[in-house]
């Protein structure tokens, strides 16, 4: 299985990107969504779904909020989700 994370993208440099995940900057590369919107503007503060250090898909700010709370219950119960949502091990 395999889980995407939601994160905000924070600084833009090239393809790669500071990407906000529960207050974890996180580099993530964003070639598969683009740097850039469709009208030539930064990507800045755009919510992503990130897998495995790649931006997969951009994502609403809700549908971004939801699926954290829904990680951060699971977390409650399942400890191991700690180190997608914070960087644990």
């Amino acid at each position: 299985m395999c889980i995407g994370i939601p994160g905000q993208i924070a600084h833009i440099d090239g393809c790669q990107a500071k990407v906000d995940v529960c207050g974890i900057l996180r580099d993530v590369d964003l070639t598969l969504v683009g740097a850039c919107d469709e009208r030539g503007e930064p990507r800045l503060g755009q919510w992503v779904l990130v897998h495995v250090g790649f931006a997969m898909s951009l994502i609403d700010e809700a549908e971004a909020r939801d699926t954290l709370a829904a990680l951060q219950n699971m977390f409650e119960v399942e400890p191991d989700v700690g180190a997608l949502l914070y960087g644990e091990e």
